[in-house]
Parts: C-alpha cells; structure tokens; sequence
C-alpha cells in the first residue's frame, strides 16, 4: 500500500500544479479593462478587473455587475450607479441592447456621453460584439442636439498610436472637407473621444485622413487616405504637420489649395494654433504658394450654400430647356409654314 502511494504522490502533486497553473492561466485570460468615470465627471478611466465566463449572455451580467460596482474608496463612478436603472439588457448578433428608464434621460448632457462611452468600451469587448445600442423605456435615445443615437462601436474611441491607454476625454472640434465641386471646403463638427496622451493637432489632423463621417451629405474627403503624418508639433502659434509623400496625390477632383486649407482652416480653429506650416517629408513642397498659411475664409461654403447652388443650377436648366423648347418649336412652325 505505501508502496501505491509512493508512486501515486508524484501523479498527485502533478495534478494539483497542473490545476494551480490552469486557474492561474483562466484568471490571466479573464482580465479586461472596466471603464469607469472620474469623480469630475469629465473624463472615462479604464480600471483591470475579471470576468471568468466565457459565454456572451454569462460575460454580459459579469461586466454590467462590474459596471455597476462603486469603487468603496470612492476613486471613481460607476456608469450604471449614476441615479438611473438598467431595465433589460439583450444580446442580438453583434449587438448588445440596453434598455434604461427614464432617469437615464435627465443626466447631464456631458456626464450622460461619458456613461455611455464607458459602457460601450467596455461591453465591446465581449468577443463576437461589435456594438451597444441604447433606449430608454423601448425608444430610441436622442443626443443633446436632438439626433437619434444609432449603435454604438469601440471605434468611437482614439488610442494613441494603437496603444491602449487609460484615460480619454471628449472633443468636439470642427473640420473642413470639401464640396462637391472640389473647389471649395465646408465646416462640420465631430464629436470623438480621444487619448488624452495625443495633442489636440494630431487628433484634428487624424481626423481630416479619415475623411467625412457619412453623416452628413455633401461632404467629401480632402486629404489622401493613404496619407502618413510624420509629425505634428505646435510652436508659437504654428503648427508644423510633416505628412509623407502621400498628400501630394489628391483624391477626387479636390484642388490642392482646397486640400491645404481644409488642414489650416480646421488646425486654427484651435487657440493656440494661428498659423500652419505643411511639409512632405520635412521639406516644403514644391510649387507651394508660401511656407506658413492662415486660416483663408475664401474657401470657405456651407451646406446651405451649396444646396442654394445647386437648386439655381437646376432652374438655370430648366429654364434654358424651356427657351430651347420654344425656340425648336417656333423653328419647326417656321419651317411648316
């Protein structure tokens, strides 16, 4: 019998390491990032925590109880302990549905984006999720300027450089893109969360690479989506952007001085940015009118403009129709005669 055991205890002290190192490595594989709001209420923090299910409806009640959970030392807040209550939650493909009461609707318009970045952040990170949507009381849930939220993705949030980071704050910044022409640039605002690791400048000019949300009409790219930064810095009120070779390649039928000042127009829209000088690959490019720009008002259409526009073009042609007409049918009666 001690003879079983001695050759049993070596099995058994193998067994209980390889159990040890399997809860250890379940543990590991069970970390993910819960998203929490500062005491402010002014910027989303990303706190370690665990969640050991693997099944997407299992991990769902996990992080919602996560989310829900005030830190006891009271370091930050936690999105679904901010006065409201979460009614139903529903995993639909690669959405998840929230459903709050009508309490959600009175937070403030700031901390209400903040609550709702934080828990896209952090649901979407249940693998085969994609997207949050929100409601409240079964209808859709409008943003403060009155516009239905659609579902929501991670993709809302900016990372510097692909890392990821622990703090993102709010920016509502504007940027010009073009008209349809491509002889002209029209301001729109966007709203983004953002490292807050990146400078402002970088952000904006990011954003410009990415082109028009697709939310609005009449909209297109200016710059290159192929196009590198190789920097951004700002110095006594210029903004120095240094792109790769890309930007010289112009997309559509957008004029170069089009797609320079949808860069400038957008960067000194920022206080402390005045002027902006573009490089390719650290040199001023060639043929460049001048080497530092201002903010040119030229350039600049609306929306509004271009719908007037285009509705003049429009009575213009048919007008000239209407003359051709008269005039081909006078012609023919001429000729009948």
């Amino acid at each position: 019998m001690k003879k079983i055991w001695r050759l049993l205890l070596p099995v058994l002290c193998l067994c209980i390491c390889m159990t040890a190192c399997n809860r250890q490595k379940t543990a590991e594989e069970g970390t993910y990032l819960i998203y929490m709001l500062n005491n402010e209420e002014t910027k989303v923090e990303a706190h370690a925590g665990n969640i050991m299910s693997t099944e997407k409806e299992e991990m769902l009640e996990e992080f919602l109880e996560a989310l829900a959970t005030q830190s006891e030392r009271l370091e930050y807040k936690a999105p679904l302990s901010l006065g409201f209550h979460l009614l139903s939650a529903e995993v639909v493909d690669n959405q998840i549905i929230l459903d709050m009461d009508e309490a959600y609707g009175k937070l403030s318009a700031s901390t209400e984006v903040l609550a709702r970045a934080a828990i896209v952040r952090t649901l979407t990170q249940i693998p085969g999720i994609r997207y949050v949507q929100f409601t409240v009381e079964g209808r859709k849930l409008y943003d403060n300027t009155g516009n239905p939220v659609g579902p929501m993705s991670a993709d809302l949030f900016i990372d510097n450089d692909g890392n990821e980071i622990n703090t993102y704050e709010l920016a509502r910044v504007k940027l010009y893109f073009a008209n349809t022409a491509g002889d002209k640039i029209i301001g729109a605002y966007r709203e983004k969360y953002y490292s807050t690791n990146m400078p402002m400048e970088r952000f904006i000019v990011e954003e410009l690479i990415l082109g028009p949300s697709g939310k609005v009409e009449g909209l297109y790219p200016t710059v290159n989506p192929e196009t590198k930064i190789l920097g951004v810095t700002t110095q006594d009120g210029v903004c120095y952007v240094n792109f790769d070779n890309g930007f010289l390649t112009l997309v559509n039928n957008v004029q170069a001085e089009v797609a320079i000042y949808s860069v400038v127009n957008s960067l000194t829209e920022l206080n402390n940015v005045s002027k902006v000088q573009i490089l390719v690959n650290g040199a001023v490019p060639a043929g460049y009118e001048k080497s530092v720009y201002e903010r040119n008002l030229e350039y600049v259409s609306s929306l509004k403009t271009e719908t007037e526009n285009k509705a003049e073009d429009q009575t213009d042609s048919k007008t000239n129709n209407k003359t051709e007409s008269k005039t081909n049918s006078k012609t023919e009666s001429r000729t009948v005669n």
